[in-house]
């Protein structure tokens, strides 16, 4: 019914987090990825707002693709209570008790998720740094 507030919800919070990370930033660490085939091309590391802004997308995203598919259903209407759930207080509380736990369900699926992707990237970068280091120590 109106499970996909919650995820946008959040999806507001982590824009301004991204924004106020993006304005702290300092310049991005140099790194230099392996590739495998000897070839080690400068890149930077991915800056935390970087990594914020994946949530971001995933969130919004996702949100958009709930709310589509609430749309579809006939449960988000473009007249007011534009829920249709809103208008009836039994509803309601199914609406309720739908976005207390569907929905913060989803957002915290998708979070732990993006946490997944940050051990990943973490550990693609500190390889990088590895391979950089050992570069130095051989030339």
């Amino acid at each position: 019914m109106a499970c996909f507030l919650v995820p946008a919800a959040e999806a507001i919070a982590v824009t301004v987090a991204t924004q106020i990370a993006k304005s702290k930033e300092k310049e991005p660490q140099p790194l230099k990825p392996e590739t495998g085939s000897g070839d080690c091309g400068m890149e930077n590391k991915i800056p935390f707002s970087g990594k914020i802004k994946w949530l971001t997308n995933l969130l919004w995203g996702g949100s958009a693709l709930l709310a589509f598919e609430h749309v579809w259903h006939g449960e988000v209407t473009p007249w007011f209570p534009f829920l249709t759930a809103a208008g009836n207080p039994s509803d309601a509380l199914a609406m309720l008790r739908e976005m207390s736990t569907a929905g913060v369900a989803m957002a915290l699926l998708v979070t732990a998720f993006w946490a997944g992707m940050l051990i990943v990237s973490g550990v693609m970068e500190k390889r990088a740094l590895k391979t950089r280091a050992a570069a130095k120590q051989e030339g």
